[in-house]
């Protein structure tokens, strides 16, 4: 492992997704809660993952003009989300610890073949 920070890359399309809290009548406004949210997280660690962590959020769609804040760096995909979140981890420095946040099967599969782990939604979006 080098000493770098831990990258962590949040699915914000899947993640959002994961709470029917009425999200899709506002995209955007749900992508940068989500942003907002995920700012603790860079300075503190998760779960098993001491911080400080880079953080990125890759947003797609109605979200994609969401803004990077202090401690998050959004990323738009200019496609399809899961394909930028795979070029995020392979182009990774080698040894540099990788989460993806996600609960898509497939794309699990792609980042983990990348030598990313993987954790669900709630990992970042714990239920009340």
């Amino acid at each position: 492992m080098t000493n770098e920070r831990a990258l962590v890359v949040v699915d914000a399309a899947n993640v959002v997704g994961s709470v029917p809290d009425g999200w899709w009548h506002d995209r955007r406004g749900a992508a940068e809660r989500l942003r907002d949210s995920l700012v603790p997280y860079a300075a503190a660690g998760l779960p098993g993952l001491a911080g400080p962590l880079d953080v990125v959020l890759v947003v797609e769609g109605a979200a994609r003009e969401v803004d990077s804040v202090p401690g998050v760096r959004v990323v738009s995909a200019p496609g399809e989300g899961d394909d930028r979140i795979v070029e995020l981890v392979a182009g990774r420095a080698a040894g540099r610890e990788c989460l993806v946040v996600t609960a898509d099967r497939g794309l699990r599969r792609r980042v983990e073949a990348h030598g990313a782990r993987c954790a669900g939604p709630r990992t970042v979006r714990p239920r009340d």
